[in-house]
């Protein structure tokens, strides 16, 4: 794999396209310091951003949440991301859209940095293994919990948050898992580390939980209201870990991991069954119909 530092073309990077070698921020910058930085994860399908208007409300959304304003309109974003696609040529593959506090402070207060934006793009694949996608990937428990609500912007996408989530991943590969299942702070099924989780029960009903200390993701709203498109209903509820063994079905949803079955989760089995399966050649077939205006 190519180090992203290493790539070609261009990126758009505060209104203007930059030779990819030559986006640069300073090592002092507040955002890379002290996590005052959001950002979005996009797929492109067939040279389209699913969902591109989502994902930029959400950035700007995330932004507010973190006390600073995005120097450009939600149209302005949606455009460039466009633009940079175009110029990429990219057809099938992942758009990045980052927003941070840069340089001009070095402390906890950051009121008079200047809010940096840049989006990058790039042919991508799969995110899992093919193979696993087919098999279903394993799942360990994670130590690290989602925080309390009342403690950090939980419903951002905001890098802090994902410190632990790289953490967990981490200890899943060194265990041989593929990822890891994290808990929320009271102790209930929370997501895995960078996507949400379902699960199918004996009489083929789906239980999700309640995102209320963690991203609710683009991706999952989609896949429920694929579900009950096809009648299959729905259950959003808090899920103790001692159900794990109930469920005879279990599967990941996000932008990077699509629609992902699950094989086990720590010492609980679970099977690739034709529901699983049939959503997620649904959500392909709405993926890649689905063109940007």
């Amino acid at each position: 794999m190519i180090p992203y530092d290493k790539r070609s073309g261009k990126i758009w990077y505060n209104g203007d396209l930059v030779d990819w070698s030559e986006v640069k921020l300073h090592v002092l910058s507040h955002g890379l310091h002290y996590a005052s930085c959001v950002f979005e994860g996009e797929r492109v399908y067939d040279g389209s951003i699913f969902k591109l208007e989502e994902h930029t409300s959400r950035l700007f959304y995330s932004a507010k949440r973190m006390g600073f304003e995005i120097p450009y309109t939600e149209a302005e974003i949606n455009s460039a991301s466009k633009k940079i696609i175009a110029t990429q040529k990219v057809e099938n593959g992942y758009v990045r859209p980052v927003a941070w506090r840069g340089s001009e402070m070095m402390a906890i207060s950051a009121q008079h940095t200047k809010i940096h934006v840049a989006i990058a793009t790039w042919e991508w694949g799969s995110y899992f293994d093919p193979k696993l996608k087919v098999e279903g990937i394993k799942l360990n428990i994670s130590k690290w919990r989602r925080p309390a609500p009342d403690t950090i912007p939980w419903d951002t996408k905001a890098s802090g948050l994902y410190m632990i989530c790289t953490l967990s991943k981490h200890e899943a590969e060194k265990q041989g898992y593929t990822d890891s299942l994290m808990l929320d702070y009271e102790g209930n099924v929370a997501e895995a580390t960078g996507a949400n989780i379902f699960f199918k029960d004996k009489n083929g009903e789906l239980h999700t939980p309640i995102p209320d200390s963690f991203l609710d993701g683009i991706t999952r709203r989609t896949v429920i209201e694929i579900a009950k498109s096809k009648n299959i209903k729905v259950h959003e509820r808090k899920i103790n870990p001692n159900e794990l063994s109930n469920f005879v079905g279990c599967f990941l949803t996000g932008t990077a991991a699509e629609v992902t079955p699950v094989s086990c989760i720590a010492q609980n089995q679970y099977k690739v069954c034709d529901m699983i399966i049939n959503l997620n050649e649904s959500y392909q077939n709405l993926v890649k119909k689905k063109k940007a205006a």
